[in-house]
């Protein structure tokens, strides 16, 4: 209500200061805020200018007014879309206008140029007339160069073929030839090429890219070149084994078609030079005598990237660039050749100031992980034929933010995603941004139902007119958070790096094998001593209360005169402590069950154990294991394998905050929604009539030491209700893609007896082979946590616990996730029969029954000992 409205600033910020300190706009600018706020004062458009860069591919920000001095103005963003990630889809075609906006705003709206156009040369445009013309041309320039020797002849693509090539007898005419290129033509045939070819005695550069030829010869071409041309030292871009003075001249900009030197090169050229690139020059050996600081005493920049070097020890390396006194500038791998930190190498070389762009104090200062100047920014793709909605949902994660809303009582289990307006979209990243950006929401009324989101701006640094303005994508990231890791969802980084942090992890994997724990002869236990009287049961679980029914036990509601405990809730110290529970009552929780209920926890267990068992998916904890799990993502991508995965919260349930996707950038942004773990997902499940399914086993567990557990014979099967498909717009699908329909979507319930007479008829198996894997995959589960975390032990502890698993198409077990006290309301309210005991009925009300006859009577009725 307008009687209501927030009027002056001192009761803004008594509503808002909790909004504002978090934000981390400076006290100086809280008043010119709400000024802005109030009167809905949009006025960046008065100070900046949104320009088109990487060819249209992108927007920047750029200052227009005069100056800008830190901290002395704060503008409103609005917020061109706002939305929950499993709507996007939804909104982006039935908001009007919507797709267009995003489109523009994303610079997605263009039909990229298809480069479809073939040259004359490729169509055979040219005749053999015209290509002697051509060529004739190309000689007669380079005669009338210098002193009339032609030493350097270009001839690329102008239609050669191979009876030119041989027509022309260009050794006879040019016997001083140092560098001659051929890229581009027809040529084909590699006899003819060769017997050309080492005719000239003194050639240094041979170019042949893009001819025929290269694709159809192997390796023993360049070996009998370079046998015949024993000067040669650059064979298609590559330095060859014999490379020195040339070469490296060449590379040094002190040779070209300017200036190709000379057959007997009697000073010293290279003294000079000060700046020298051989990256991706195929160098396998890097010592030579012409590299060397005798002969490049001024060298002060060196590039040495996409080289492998394979014959050099590192350390040899490292010793002969510490040789060149002025080296203060150096591009290389990393890992690589010289090592696989960047501290490491700046530490052999204390000389050098700069290493790949970055400066040396820097990277020593914050330890940072990938260094590399050249980062290329991540720009959207897509097809001519591909709707813009589909192009939004690919190129949003560049562009997207998000927030959480939380009251008093709780916080948002999905988070609130937004795009920031043009302007804001178009701030692009910098490690040392010149503004800051946040977002704030304002209660013009007071309070939440009246609040309004916008993103603030305000600068960080001074700011002349024509800078451009930046903001830092991971404030408050830095290396102790993976940050240089996180740069991959906006940047190309260093893949070599990605990929060897993955070898390393799989290698460790590799080494895991998992010891049995220790099982006595007998493991039969004596049933729980209750003097002779009913065992009394404190329970928060209406199920429990209603039907554990037998004599044997009696509910209590103190849970201090309780013998079992049996609780939903997690029971720490200080919960023990306020209910007065104590070390002689049971409880339904083992000590550090964490390591198998908690996702994340699951994962380092059975990895701890067992490696890469085949029946748990690669999984990554996302907060630290992102480099591993980018390696992995690099290497399938290279291998043309599948790339789907799956994205789950550390300890949500319900699929909550859960997403499929096979877009990189996607993975990483979403770990600013809260902890996760990645999961390669099952691209091809054993499906059941079209649609995807899991499968809930019920696990009861006596003891972890000995390992004591037991299946209990009832277990169902849940539906998705949606047909399975891997289309891109039904990864949005939660009714394709998931199968706990308990809370969301349509619950279809079927009986499991039915189910298994179905699946076995429409597969031609035989359930019994399934489940045997089943059982013997849930056993490992257990022994991990029994040999990874012995402290589990606790001789008065009795747990329930729920396992996922699903099936491949190969009909093999995954194991999905572990519950702690799961559902059990099917459990409860369907009779169903024992699939492997001839049909035998179970009855839902005796389900507890059997749980608490199992757990606490040592019975073993409508369980299987696994």
């Amino acid at each position: 209500m307008a009687a209501d409205r927030i009027e002056n600033f001192e009761d803004f910020v008594k509503v808002h200061a909790l909004l504002l300190q978090a934000s981390g706009l400076p006290p100086s600018l809280h008043r010119q805020l709400f000024q802005k706020l109030y009167s809905e004062t949009f006025d960046s458009g008065d100070f900046f200018q949104v320009q088109p860069c990487e060819n249209g591919r992108q927007r920047r920000l750029v200052l227009t007014s005069e100056f800008m001095e830190k901290e002395s103005h704060v503008f409103l963003i609005d917020h061109a879309w706002t939305f929950r990630l499993s709507d996007a889809p939804k909104q982006l075609q039935e908001v009007p206008g919507l797709a267009e906006r995003m489109a523009s705003l994303m610079c997605v709206d263009i039909d990229m140029d298809s480069n479809s156009e073939e040259t004359d040369a490729v169509n055979g445009g040219s005749d053999e007339k015209d290509t002697k013309l051509d060529v004739g041309r190309e000689i007669s320039e380079a005669e009338e160069k210098g002193d009339g020797i032609v030493r350097w002849l270009e001839l690329d693509e102008l239609g050669i073929d191979d009876d030119m090539l041989l027509s022309f007898d260009l050794s006879s005419k040019f016997p001083n030839l140092l560098a001659l290129s051929l890229c581009g033509n027809k040529l084909e045939n590699v006899e003819i090429v060769i017997q050309e070819i080492i005719k000239f005695k003194h050639l240094r550069a041979l170019w042949l890219n893009d001819n025929p030829l290269l694709q159809n010869c192997d390796g023993h071409m360049a070996e009998r070149i370079l046998q015949g041309s024993p000067s040669l030292e650059i064979y298609n871009s590559c330095f060859t084994r014999n490379f020195g003075e040339w070469a490296l001249g060449f590379c040094a900009d002190v040779y070209g078609k300017e200036n190709p030197g000379y057959i007997h090169q009697n000073d010293h050229p290279l003294q000079s030079v000060t700046s020298l690139d051989l990256s991706n020059r195929c160098i396998h050996n890097l010592i030579s005598k012409a590299f060397s600081p005798v002969e490049m005493p001024s060298l002060s920049y060196l590039n040495l990237r996409g080289n492998p070097l394979e014959q050099n020890s590192v350390s040899d390396l490292l010793k002969i660039l510490k040789g060149f006194a002025c080296l203060n500038a150096l591009e290389v791998d990393i890992p690589g050749p010289l090592g696989e930190s960047a501290v490491e190498i700046l530490e052999s070389l204390p000389s050098l100031s700069q290493l790949n762009g970055v400066n040396a104090s820097k990277i020593l200062e914050t330890g940072k992980h990938v260094i590399d100047s050249m980062l290329q920014p991540r720009l959207p793709e897509w097809s001519p034929e591909e709707p813009l909605s589909d192009r939004v949902l690919s190129a949003m994660w560049l562009y997207l933010m998000t927030y959480r809303l939380a009251d008093e009582e709780k916080i948002d289990e999905t988070s609130v995603c937004y795009v920031m307006d043009e302007l804001g979209s178009a701030l692009r990243h910098s490690d040392e941004p010149s503004f800051r950006v946040s977002p704030f929401l304002y209660m013009p009324e007071g309070k939440l139902a009246s609040a309004v989101s916008f993103s603030i701006l305000w600068p960080t640094q001074n700011v002349q007119k024509g800078d451009e303005c930046t903001r830092d994508f991971l404030f408050g990231i830095g290396e102790d958070k993976q940050r240089s890791a996180r740069l991959t969802a906006w940047f190309h980084t260093p893949q070599n790096y990605f990929i060897h942090e993955y070898e390393k992890h799989c290698q460790k994997l590799q080494s895991k094998c998992c010891l049995s724990p220790s099982i006595k002869p007998s493991t039969d236990r004596c049933s729980i001593s209750s003097g002779g009287h009913a065992l009394r049961v404190y329970t928060d679980i209406p199920q429990v209360e209603e039907f554990l029914t037998r004599p044997e036990f009696l509910i209590t509601t103190d849970p201090k005169d309780a013998d079992i405990i049996w609780t939903s809730m997690q029971i720490d110290e200080d919960t023990r402590k306020a209910a007065g529970i104590t070390d002689q009552q049971y409880i339904n929780q083992f000590p550090f069950e964490a390591c198998l209920v908690m996702k994340h926890h699951l994962a380092e267990t059975v990895q701890k154990a067992h490696g890469s068992p085949e029946w748990f998916q690669p999984t990554y904890n996302l907060e630290t294991h992102l480099p591993q799990l980018i390696g992995d993502y690099y290497v399938r991508k290279r291998d043309g394998l599948d790339n789907l995965w799956i994205l789950k919260p550390w300890n949500m349930a319900r699929t909550i905050d859960t997403t499929v996707t096979s877009d990189l950038s996607a993975i990483i942004r979403l770990m600013e929604t809260g902890p996760k773990i990645c999961q390669k997902y099952i691209e091809h499940p054993a499906l059941f009539q079209g649609r995807k399914f899991d499968l809930r086993y019920i696990v009861l567990v006596r003891s972890m030491k000995p390992l004591e557990i037991f299946l209990a014979d009832v277990f169902w099967v849940r539906l998705a209700n949606n047909a399975y498909t891997l289309d891109k717009q039904s990864l949005f699908e939660y009714e394709t893609h998931f199968t706990v329909m308990n809370y969301r979507g349509r619950l279809n319930h079927m009986h499991t007896p039915e189910f298994v007479r179905q699946f076995e008829q429409e597969h031609q198996v035989k359930w019994l082979n399934i489940h045997e894997r089943i059982k013997t995959m849930i056993r490992s589960v257990f022994e991990s946590a029994a040999v990874v975390h012995p402290e589990m032990h606790s001789p008065m502890s009795r747990a329930m616990y729920g396992l996922d698993v699903m099936l491949d198409c190969s009909f093999q077990p995954k194991l999905l996730e572990v519950t702690y006290c799961p559902d059990c309301t099917r459990a409860c309210k369907y009779d169903t029969e024992a699939i492997f005991r001839g049909g035998e009925p179970l009855r839902a009300q005796d389900f507890f029954n059997h749980v608490f006859g199992c757990l606490f009577l040592n019975e073993t009725a409508y369980v299987t000992k696994l």
